[in-house]
């Protein structure tokens, strides 16, 4: 059993927004040294299973192709600190920074900002933070040993369990857009809507 509020208030998630630009910050801290992270994070053989297949030249200047998502181009990397890559296109960016953190633990910070973000404001982070929050859920399972050796991360993001996970990530989010004064309450409530029905089809505002 996955206790959701725990995942849930273990990541800190943050909006901000530039002109055009709208920025997901989250913050998560994850029981395992910096390297052990870094290597599930970017081992093709270890993110298929918390995560999803990728293939490509995983170097900078290579690309990336994520199974059935996103893929793009990596533009930095220093291991096992930071990456930092395309993510759907030229106007999509993220980077991944880990610090050491207390008693062998690992600081997770997750930032993408988006040029041409698919909602007014802030409300365009609804359609990336809730997917991001599934990321980090996978791989805090993946890390502590919790995750079946038989696991199908692609089964699991269709359990009941996890659409319920989203369901809570999605009202975060909701709050964090809101508390950050980037969109209007218009805007958000017509964005929360179209990511509800994505990440959560039967619950309802």
């Amino acid at each position: 059993m996955i206790d959701i509020l725990e995942h849930i208030n273990a990541v800190q998630r943050e909006v901000s927004r530039t002109g055009e630009t709208v920025t997901v910050l989250m913050r998560r801290s994850y029981q395992a040294d910096p390297a052990e992270v870094w290597d599930a994070l970017t081992d093709p053989d270890r993110m298929k299973r918390w995560f999803m297949p990728v293939s490509g030249d995983l170097q900078v200047g290579g690309t990336f192709q994520l199974e059935g998502n996103a893929g793009g181009e990596i533009l930095e990397c220093e291991p096992p600190k930071r990456f930092k890559v395309t993510f759907g296109g030229p106007n999509s960016l993220l980077e991944l920074r880990l610090l050491p953190g207390a008693d062998a633990s690992t600081e997770l910070e997750l930032e993408h900002s988006m040029s041409e973000a698919p909602a007014p404001g802030g409300a365009g982070a609804l359609w990336v933070g809730p997917g991001w929050d599934g990321g980090l859920l996978g791989l805090g399972l993946y890390v502590t040993g919790e995750l079946p050796a038989d696991a199908d991360p692609t089964e699991m993001a269709n359990s009941a369990e996890v659409i319920s996970y989203n369901e809570q990530s999605v009202r975060a989010w909701i709050e964090a857009i809101r508390a950050s004064g980037t969109t209007t309450e218009e805007d958000l409530t017509s964005a929360a809507k179209v990511s509800m029905s994505q990440y959560a089809p039967d619950a309802e505002l």
